[in-house]
């Protein structure tokens, strides 16, 4: 992360819109119900699969994989609070040797922007899944998990959003209009 010296910006950003807002919050809420799938599965539960279906995850490593993921998409998705969250301006006082010192606007702007795109391009299929098939799931567990995964086509899109409205925030200037 690059950070700039001075503890406060020097010039104050704009508030974030609402809509912005709430599409960073929203990411959160779109990650989770696909994460408390795989915490079923990690609790034992088939959630949606056959006997034989669910034995790949059943393991250790499988367990530990699909916790990690779960974890890691929620925290990722927490992320995207920050661009409409002062410490996406300055990083917390909390956190050792930068902490009180300003964000770099294109330090958070570019991982965003990747991030955004890369979800876009990750979670694409999803609205098809059920054309594919899943010999290993029930019916109902290819309804179900399909429709708990649906979600995930938004995140990529709302990290954009959210991205761009910071970007305007924190780096474009608006001049004055002589009048």
């Amino acid at each position: 992360m690059s950070i700039q010296p001075s503890a406060t910006p020097a010039t104050p950003s704009p508030t974030p819109p609402r809509w912005a807002v709430r599409a960073a919050h929203l990411t959160t809420v779109v990650v989770l119900p696909s994460g408390l799938w795989r915490i079923a599965l990690v609790l034992g539960c088939p959630a949606g699969y056959t006997e034989t279906g669910f034995r790949t995850f059943d393991t250790f490593g499988a367990k530990v994989w699909m916790l990690t993921l779960s974890v890691l998409c929620e925290l990722a998705a927490l992320l995207t609070i920050g661009l409409v969250r002062p410490w996406g301006e300055v990083v917390p006082h909390w956190i050792p040797l930068i902490g009180g010192r300003r964000v770099r606007p294109m330090a958070a702007v570019v991982p965003a922007a990747l991030g955004a795109a890369i979800l876009t391009v990750i979670w694409a299929d999803v609205p098809w899944w059920w054309t594919y098939a899943h010999e290993d799931m029930t019916p109902t567990g290819n309804l179900v998990v399909g429709i708990l995964y649906q979600p995930l086509v938004l995140w990529g899109p709302l990290t954009a959003a959210v991205t761009i409205s910071y970007y305007r925030r924190r780096c474009v200037r608006v001049q004055p209009v002589d009048g």
